[in-house]
């Protein structure tokens, strides 16, 4: 749809378990219907089995989703990222249902070349969570200034022993950094 925006204020992060979030990029109804299949999947799971399914297992449950629309793709590049029993993970997925486990860092979407750029240049491994969230707002706060796609606000979430969005007095606070 090259550079058509439909909506710069669509929701970009999802909660799909207890400490599993899901960002998205590409077409908003794409995103919405997956991350509505990835969230039943989920809880499904954990009544039956009593407990989560890793963040590797939901991946590759949302991987195999995409995959299996290989000749109608859904339009869209998604991260997946949380905290299980094996400890943080982040995964990236493109649309055809390609799934890496991230490393370093990882940034999707149109504003994704100046976010690399950013993140690329100020990651440090060992980084706190309180710079990590910073460093995560000023990526994103370049792509926007770059990028008309990127959209037109900056939502974050913390994942650590509980899914927590930061609100708007603490982002206030990390804005003073930008």
């Amino acid at each position: 749809m090259g550079s058509f925006i439909a909506s710069s204020t669509a929701k970009k992060i999802y909660q799909v378990d207890d400490l599993v979030g899901l960002t998205t990029a590409g077409v908003v109804g794409d995103a919405q219907s997956l991350v509505r299949m990835v969230q039943v999947e989920s809880r499904l799971y954990k009544m039956q089995r009593g407990e989560s399914m890793t963040v590797r297992a939901i991946t590759t449950m949302l991987s195999n989703i995409l995959s299996s629309r290989r000749y109608y793709p859904f339009m869209v590049q998604l991260v997946m990222g949380g905290v299980d029993r094996y400890g943080p993970k982040i995964y990236s997925l493109d649309a055809l249902g390609g799934q890496i486990e991230e490393r370093r860092v990882v940034a999707t979407g149109s504003g994704s070349p100046t976010a690399y750029g950013v993140l690329e240049a100020l990651y440090k491994p060992g980084i706190s969570m309180e710079d990590g969230v910073v460093l995560a707002a000023k990526a994103i706060h370049n792509a926007m200034k770059r990028d008309s796609a990127s959209g037109d606000k900056i939502e974050l979430v913390r994942i650590t022993d509980k899914y927590e969005e930061v609100g708007e007095p603490e982002f206030l606070e990390i804005s003073k950094l930008l």
